[in-house]
């Protein structure tokens, strides 16, 4: 069984889902076309929503020939063996779980040690702070390197996690060009030397969006940002091992939706057609090595009152209930290649519901809140964060699950979605968010079947006759 690149070991109770060796399933519908040249990488024998058990390993001693052979019988015994599954498995104890913020983030070792203190009383054992590159800059200047080194001693100091987002500080300094791209992936590099205890970066911030990532469209319409990042993502990639060949990189970054139209005053891709057509790229360079040890993903509700639960049935938009869905999207774009699939570790780097400021908190606050926020109550926040906590545990090849933030932005046209106010008292919701981080890490809570979605995207059990 090929093993998921520096990923922890999986429960057992989750194995059933990497194994490529599950019971044979029949062919999926047309809408769903394996990549070109290939095949999916179970082989047409796992789907990506259905829990089937392994029957396959002694038809494998003798031959595709024989497997072939006890098709039919196979197909019924895993029938009857799904009967005797049990009702619930044991949520992963192995995924990281934190918050996404730069507070933390200062040259200030006092100020970083207090930031991260209040990421540990609410129970986050990760950090992701962000690295922001300049064109020009091949080396990291001596403001961001001590902030970074100051984050990542008090993480070590209080036994958390930090991963850095080296991204560019925004559309207009999106590296285009070879050298522009060689300076980042230069600066990359320098941060994995001098920051030694970072041991996993993000590259780049929602290259799929024009706010960082310009331009989205070439002159007859097509894509040209997610080509572009591949080729950033490979440059990048290669810098980064040669400095040290442990780090643990992801890609990606991608934000939960987008137009695919060009020309509307807001170029936009959304997630389904960006990674399409990173796979795309990607096998267009004919590389032979990965680009990405894991994938990172951003998977925001439509507005704050959008439970994590909600599935798109429709359209090209994908959040935390889709997790079916972006497995088959990684697996058609880069299985069959040296780039694992739908395989790939997802971290969901960045997930936040605002929720509503009490009055005796709002002189903390200044601006106004936009009217598509929709935030929520803290017990709705709560609830939310511990539901999406718990799906994402659930998720068989998800690493990481990161809140934005720990503690609320100030101004309302941005982020409230800390389990902390501006002022660094805690809300109502850090208890029930700490508690939930707990049970996962002790193994104290079980996922449901059948999984969150139903929908098998085409995949079915094989009759005995098929």
């Amino acid at each position: 069984m090929e093993a998921v690149a520096s990923f922890p070991v999986l429960p057992a109770a989750r194995a059933w889902q990497q194994d490529p060796d599950s019971c044979q399933l029949s062919v999926p519908n047309p809408g769903l076309t394996p990549p070109s040249g290939g095949s999916f990488e179970t082989d047409g024998r796992l789907t990506p929503s259905g829990k089937v058990p392994t029957l396959a390993a002694s038809a494998q001693i003798a031959g595709d020939h024989l497997l072939l052979k006890l098709r039919p019988h196979i197909a019924v015994l895993c029938a009857l063996a799904a009967l005797a599954l049990p009702a619930a498995a044991q949520a992963s104890a192995q995924m990281y779980m934190g918050a996404a913020e730069d507070e933390g983030r200062n040259a200030d070792p006092q100020v970083a040690m207090s930031k991260l203190e209040l990421a540990k009383a609410a129970g986050f054992d990760t950090i992701r702070v962000t690295a922001n590159w300049s064109p020009g800059l091949s080396t990291v200047p001596d403001d961001q390197l001590q902030a970074l080194q100051s984050v990542a001693a008090a993480g070590i100091f209080l036994d958390i996690r930090i991963v850095a987002t080296v991204m560019p500080v925004g559309s207009r300094a999106t590296p285009l060009t070879a050298t522009a791209r060689t300076q980042f992936a230069r600066f990359a590099a320098d941060i994995v030397r001098r920051v030694p205890t970072i041991r996993e970066y993000i590259v780049g911030n929602e290259p799929n969006l024009n706010r960082y990532w310009l331009p989205q469209f070439g002159p007859e319409g097509e894509d040209v940002a997610a080509p572009a990042y591949v080729q950033l993502l490979a440059r990048t990639y290669d810098l980064m091992k040669a400095a040290d060949p442990n780090v643990f990189i992801d890609g990606g970054s991608v934000s939960p939706r987008g137009i695919d139209r060009p020309d509307t005053g807001r170029d936009t891709h959304s997630p389904t057609a960006f990674i399409t057509d990173m796979g795309t790229a990607y096998r267009a360079m004919k590389r032979k090595k990965p680009i990405m040890d894991g994938f990172s993903f951003h998977p925001y509700g439509e507005s704050s009152s959008t439970p994590p639960t909600v599935a798109h049935t429709s359209g090209t938009s994908l959040g935390l209930a889709d997790y079916p869905q972006l497995v088959y999207l990684l697996g058609n774009a880069f299985n069959g290649t040296a780039q694992l699939g739908s395989k790939l570790p997802i971290v969901y780097d960045e997930y936040g519901v605002d929720s509503q400021i009490p009055d005796t908190k709002r002189s903390f606050y200044g601006g106004k809140e936009p009217a598509t926020t929709r935030p929520v109550s803290e017990g709705v926040q709560a609830a939310y964060y511990d539901e999406a906590l718990r799906m994402a545990a659930c998720q068989p090849t998800v690493r990481g699950f990161l809140i934005f933030h720990v503690t609320d932005e100030t101004d309302y046209n941005r982020w409230q979605s800390g389990v902390y106010y501006a002022d660094g008292t805690p809300k109502t919701s850090r208890a029930l968010v700490k508690r939930a981080i707990g049970d996962i890490h002790a193994g104290a809570y079980e996922c449901g079947e059948p999984p969150f979605t139903t929908d098998t995207f085409g995949w079915v059990l094989v009759s005995a006759s098929g």
